[in-house]
C-alpha cells in the first residue's frame, strides 16, 4: 500500500494522476492524504476509482499520523509547503523539517517499509537557505532505521519567474510521471539512492527574458544587482517581510554557483521508457504566456 502525503498539491496530484492514468499501481493500493476540503474535492475522482483519502494536517500529532499511515508499506513524503517556517532557519528543527520529522516518526511507529522523500534540486550542502529544511530531513532519513530514497526534484518549468542564472527546468507532469515510475518499481530498485529528477536542458534568465519578449512582442530586459540591493529594494521599497526576503535572497548565491545546473540523466531515462520526451521550457512558457 502506497501513501502519498499532500496528494492534492501540484507534485502530488501529478504523481497520482500518472499512477492512475498509466495503471502503474492499482487504485485500491493507494492512500492519499489531504488537509483541506478543497483537497478532498480535487481527489474525489481518484476516490471514486478506489483510492483511499485520509485527512491529515502538518499540525496533527504523531499519533494521528501513525493512524493515517497504518497499513502502508511505502510513503511518498512531499515536502511541506509552509516555507514561512524556514524563515527561522538558524534554529535547528524549527523549519519545515519539523513537519517532516513528525511524519517520519509516525512512519517508524506504523512500520512503513520505505520512505521516498521529495528534496530539491540544489547542492547539499547548499549556499541557499531554501535547501536547509531538505538538508536536515535528508540527514534524519540517512540516520534512521527506515529504508529511504531521496528524490531531488527539478525546479518547475512553471516557476520560471522566480529564478536566476543558468538553471535546468522540468515540467510538473514530467516530474509526476517519473516519480510515479519510481514509486511503482520494486522497493529495492531505488532503496538507499539519492538522485535528481531534472532535465539537462539549461536556460539562463536572459534566455528566459528573450522568450517572454518574443511572445509578448516587446522587449523585456534583465538587470543584475547585488544581493544587498535586492534585499533593500524588496524590504524598504516594496515593504515585504525581511525574514522571507533574507531567506530567499541566498537562493541567487546558489544559482550563481551553478548548483541548479544538473547533470543527471535519470529523468530522461525514466521518461524514455514511456516514449515521453521532457517538455521544454519554451513549450511551458508558450502555454503560460498565451
Amino acid at each position: 500500500m502506497l501513501v502519498i502525503v499532500g496528494a492534492s498539491g501540484k507534485l502530488g496530484f501529478a504523481t497520482l494522476s500518472a499512477l492512475l492514468d498509466r495503471q502503474l499501481i492499482s487504485p485500491e493500493e493507494i492512500v492519499c492524504t489531504t488537509s483541506s476540503q478543497r483537497g478532498e474535492a480535487k481527489l474525489s475522482d481518484a476516490r471514486s476509482k478506489g483510492v483511499q483519502v485520509r485527512k491529515a494536517d502538518w499540525d496533527d500529532s504523531v499519533e494521528h499520523w501513525t493512524q493515517t499511515l497504518e497499513g502502508c508499506t511505502k510513503l511518498f513524503l512531499i515536502s511541506s509547503a509552509r516555507v514561512q517556517k524556514d524563515h527561522g532557519y538558524e534554529y535547528p528543527d524549527a523549519g519545515r523539517e519539523a513537519d517532516h520529522f513528525k511524519v517520519l516518526e509516525a512512519a517508524v511507529q506504523a512500520k512503513v517499509g520505505h520512505v521516498y522523500y521529495t528534496s530539491l534540486a540544489f547542492a547539499n550542502p547548499s549556499l541557499s537557505r531554501v535547501m536547509t529544511a531538505h538538508e536536515r530531513t535528508e540527514r534524519w532519513l540517512k540516520a534512521s532505521s527506515l529504508r529511504w530514497t531521496i528524490v531531488r526534484e527539478g525546479l518547475y518549468n512553471e516557476s520560471w519567474p522566480l529564478y536566476l542564472a543558468t538553471t535546468t527546468w522540468t515540467s510538473i507532469p514530467d516530474l509526476g510521471l517519473a516519480n510515479a515510475a519510481v514509486l511503482a518499481a520494486r522497493s529495492d530498485v531505488w532503496a538507499g539512492k539519492t538522485f535528481y529528477l531534472s532535465q539537462k536542458q539549461t536556460k539562463s534568465l536572459s534566455e528566459v527574458a528573450a522568450i517572454v519578449s518574443k511572445h509578448k512582442g516587446r522587449e523585456v530586459k534583465v538587470k543584475i544587482v547585488d544581493r544587498p540591493s535586492h534585499e533593500r529594494y524588496y524590504i524598504e521599497e516594496r515593504g515585504m517581510p525581511d525574514g522571507g526576503i533574507w531567506w530567499w535572497a541566498r537562493t541567487y548565491d546558489a544559482l550563481a554557483a551553478n548548483e541548479c545546473e544538473i547533470h543527471d540523466d535519470t529523468l530522461e531515462t525514466i521518461l524514455k521508457g514511456f516514449s515521453v520526451t521532457p517538455k521544454s521550457m519554451e513549450a511551458t512558457m508558450e502555454d503560460m504566456l498565451s
